[in-house]
């Protein structure tokens, strides 16, 4: 019975959802008074900060725990400051001859030489095995990549058509009980009508007692 009514309460609620309804082969589309009834009664029931409060049962979120240096990262982040400190690159760049004749000056710009020619050589050979073998290494990796692709398309449809099957049997399922969940329906309408009558006739003859106890004894 429960999840039924979240059914229809979910369905009047969103009337675009894209969660299928419960008994939708054979329940009647609400008309849009029911619709609008539906959902008047569930908004008295909810809190006025019901979209912006968490429920009770909800657990707060955990406390998040950063190192000082990302902290000093996201606080940087949040006034949009520029990155300071870091990798200096000015080694990488061609050092220019000293103004001086000093051998400290010299010695110092022999050594951003010496780096400077270590990164040149260093990328030149990353350059010359990427000539010599990268087309090989990017073709391999768009084949990889379309096999991948053919797998999850492959997933896909399988997936696809086990969901139609299982809609398949849920509506015939659905369409099978249709008769017994109509013939429950109209038992439990009798029902409800005879306990309406039942509780008209006990208070009929409550108030008949209650007029006679007033009147008193004859």
């Amino acid at each position: 019975m429960l999840p039924t009514i979240h059914c229809h309460v979910r369905n009047f609620l969103h009337k675009d959802c894209n969660i299928p309804n419960c008994f939708t082969d054979i329940d009647v589309e609400p008309s849009d008074q029911d619709r609008i009834k539906a959902e008047r009664l569930i908004a008295s029931e909810l809190s006025p900060a019901h979209e912006n409060a968490l429920h009770s049962l909800i657990p707060p979120l955990p406390t998040s725990k950063f190192s000082s240096l990302f902290e000093q990262e996201l606080e940087r982040k949040a006034v949009d400051k520029p990155i300071e400190g870091g990798i200096d690159l000015s080694r990488y760049e061609a050092p220019e001859a000293p103004s001086g004749s000093e051998s400290q000056d010299w010695k110092a710009i022999l050594q951003r030489a010496y780096a400077l020619s270590s990164y040149l050589s260093g990328r030149l050979t990353n350059l010359s095995l990427l000539e010599e073998h990268g087309k090989n290494s990017w073709l391999i990796g768009n084949w990889q990549l379309e096999e991948n692709l053919r797998a999850f398309e492959k997933d896909l449809a399988q997936l696809k058509s086990s969901t139609d099957e299982v809609n398949r049997a849920r509506k015939a399922a659905q369409q099978g009980s249709m008769g017994e969940i109509g013939a429950l329906e109209e038992a439990w309408r009798k029902g409800i009508g005879k306990i309406i009558e039942v509780e008209l006739a006990t208070d009929g003859l409550r108030k008949e007692i209650l007029e006679r106890k007033k009147q008193g004894p004859r």
